[in-house]
């Protein structure tokens, strides 16, 4: 094999396991966390209790050079409703919490970047990097806030299955919403035209 070969290779067995550890810690882990948490539940009988789900607009939403992420938010958005409806009749409530852009260290040294591999990205991945970066640590959300409104969910009568936080995250769904809504209607004979 050459040593161009080789090196593509071990840039993709490097980048392939940097997603298989992004989708571990993104949902299997958390999944299997709160099936724990709901098991220890309703054997305590602490049914007030209110899970929380952390996940991301990334859930709602995407966007370029961070599919993987926005995968596993997605699912974890599902599998929370999901178990939400599984569990509502045991008088458990899940609620996935959907974060815009806090104030945190996502975007700084704790994310992990993939290696550049294709140049031919670079048009569409390097500004996207660039604005992460230079937004890193200006973000509109209040990270005290976002724990206060999560308390307040949590001692809600009726929590939400989801929220989203921040103006940025309630901005950005909502036009994800408007537009497949007007996707969904631009091709609802289409879609139709299957049944029968």
């Amino acid at each position: 094999m050459s040593k161009k070969k080789t090196t593509a290779w071990a840039k993709s067995a490097f980048i392939g396991e940097t997603h298989r550890r992004k989708r571990e810690v993104n949902l299997r882990l958390r999944v299997n966390s709160h099936s724990i948490s709901i098991n220890l539940l309703t054997r305590r009988h602490s049914l007030e209790q209110l899970p929380l789900v952390i996940s991301s607009m990334g859930g709602y939403i995407t966007m370029p050079g961070i599919a993987y992420y926005c995968g596993s938010k997605f699912a974890l958005e599902g599998v929370s409703e999901a178990l939400g409806k599984e569990v509502a009749g045991l008088g458990i409530a899940v609620t996935a919490v959907a974060p815009g852009s806090f104030r945190t260290d996502w975007a700084g040294r704790s994310m992990v970047r993939s290696p550049r591999t294709i140049a031919d990205y670079d048009a569409l991945f390097d500004p996207v990097r660039q604005a992460r970066q230079e937004k890193s640590g200006k973000q509109p959300g209040d990270p005290r806030k976002a724990a206060r409104a999560m308390l307040q969910a949590i001692d809600a009568e009726n929590p939400p299955a989801h929220l989203l936080l921040g103006s940025d995250a309630l901005g950005l769904v909502r036009q994800k919403l408007k537009a497949l809504e007007e996707e969904i209607a631009a091709w609802e004979e289409v879609t139709r035209s299957t049944d029968g």
